[in-house]
């Protein structure tokens, strides 16, 4: 056995032998140090913040959508895909690193045989037996043995293995964090849909109330069309507007649907009726704040990121293993193992045997192909630096909309609520003279047209503002713990 971890400790030795592998340096982010500011933007604080730390649980407050957002994170189809890429990524990580260790086989074997061969013969002997024997008239031949052979086995002398295993681990990393990208962008996803679906509900009794609203001014103009102080014009215009109305009515009605389908589609499942919002209100579901720190560095920790500095990674690697494919290769194989004519004294201390035989081979000519594998791999590291430097900017980017949106909302939004209050102001009034008799029907017609679309606006701007808080979340790196 110690002959056996002699032949061991050769090959093994060699993993810790020189790497080709290039000196990996971080590429310098493409972008600002500091995040956008100026008259779109919310001041923010100096440091990082760490918003990608606070867990989607304590970012939606309702119970209800954190009980969606973990339906979906547990039946999510588009998630378990990429469960299941990270484990492939996985194995074939752990195949790549099992050819850095040699490959060991065992085995056993058993012959007898019988010779009429007399003592004049080249086999002959009785008992054992054997070649040469001297025995006389005929005799057994017994050969036992157990075997364990070392296979074919490249010692890593210039670190090709260990550079292809490297290449290999990262490729994994990288899987695993787009893993984690897809499933900030699943909680994102459901976390909007929800709430689009809250806001479709409240449009959808907006349009009920006015469809109610004109019903009455319908009913109004037709008695007035009775007593004679109203026109057959008037009834013709309230009726348009109560048709109008229906239609709007009819196609929240569907939108309400469909947003319902498109939730159950992240969900992975049917959502039960109980987990579904009925109105937005204020968009309180959330947090409408969020600690955002003005350091830009907060995005090379998203996993997007992380996932294309990892396949960066991946590639600076391979071009270590092209750089050691242009060195010999040196194998090693051997065989060790007992052997006797007897059974019973096959484990003595003289039936031990063992041989070990190196190689070293030198491809002479390849027509370029291997200097042209070693471009090839430098030419897939300068692509995926661009790729890395590219992802940070498309991540500057959406944090930097996400916060022009951010700095703005809550003044459009107080905007919008002033002109609901008047615009239903002056659709009361003008109603309360059409029905005096001091106004035509164009007034109140006109008040009414200006307060159903006010208020469908200040539908769409709360659903922007708890959307946009969301985005900001999510571009941030938050969604990926409960």
């Amino acid at each position: 056995m110690k002959a056996m971890r002699s032949m061991l400790v050769v090959p093994l030795a060699g993993l810790a032998a020189c790497s080709m592998m290039p000196k990996y340096v971080r590429p310098d982010a493409p972008v600002p140090p500091a995040l956008p500011q100026g008259a779109a933007y919310p001041a923010l604080g100096a440091g990082d913040k760490q918003v990608d730390a606070l867990g989607w649980k304590d970012f939606f407050t309702d119970p209800r959508l954190q009980q969606v957002i973990g339906l979906a994170i547990a039946q999510n189809r588009d998630l378990r895909v990429t469960l299941a890429n990270v484990e492939q990524a996985r194995a074939q990580y752990r195949v790549q690193r099992a050819g850095q260790f040699p490959t060991i086989t065992g085995g056993a074997g058993a012959t007898v045989s019988h010779s009429a061969v007399n003592n004049g013969g080249l086999v002959g002997g009785g008992g054992n037996g054997g070649i040469g024997g001297g025995g006389n008239g005929a005799g057994n031949f017994e050969q036992y043995s157990i075997t364990g052979n070392l296979a074919a086995f490249e010692i890593d002398l210039f670190g090709r293995r260990a550079a292809l295993s490297r290449a290999a681990f990262e490729s994994y990393l990288a899987t695993d964090e787009g893993r984690k990208a897809t499933q900030i962008a699943l909680v994102g996803e459901v976390a909007t849909a929800w709430l689009t679906h809250a806001a479709t509900a409240d449009a959808l009794a907006v349009a009920q109330d006015t469809l109610k609203s004109r019903q009455a001014t319908l009913s109004i103009s037709l008695k007035r069309e009775r007593e004679g102080i109203g026109t057959g014009l008037e009834v013709a215009q309230a009726q348009t507007q109560v048709d109008s109305a229906r239609a709007d009515v009819a196609d929240f009605t569907t939108s309400l649907a469909q947003a319902k389908n498109a939730l159950d589609l992240l969900a992975g499942a049917p959502v039960p009726v109980e987990l579904l919002p009925t109105t937005l209100g204020a968009g309180d579901q959330l947090r409408l704040q969020l600690p955002v720190g003005l350091d830009s560095a907060v995005l090379l920790r998203r996993p997007d990121v992380l996932q294309a500095e990892h396949q960066l990674l991946s590639a600076n690697a391979n071009v270590g293993a092209a750089r050691a494919a242009m060195f010999p290769t040196i194998s090693l194989t051997g065989l060790l193992g007992l052997a006797s004519t007897g059974l019973s004294n096959l484990f003595d201390g003289g039936s031990f045997r063992w041989s070990a035989t190196g190689a070293a081979t030198q491809t002479l000519f390849d027509g370029g192909a291997r200097a042209n594998t070693l471009k090839g791999a430098k030419a897939a590291r300068d692509a995926a630096v661009a790729n890395y430097e590219g992802a940070i900017q498309a991540a500057f980017r959406d944090v930097a909309d996400a916060l022009a949106r951010r700095g703005t909302i809550d003044a459009k939004l107080a905007a919008q609520q002033s002109l609901v209050d008047n615009a239903v102001k002056a659709s009361r009034i003008s109603q309360s003279r059409f029905t005096a008799g001091i106004a035509s029907y164009l007034e109140p017609l006109d008040a009414q047209r200006t307060a159903y679309a006010a208020r469908q606006a200040l539908v769409a701007a709360r659903l922007q503002r708890a959307t946009n808080m969301v985005t900001l979340y999510r571009v941030l790196g938050g969604g990926l713990t409960p």
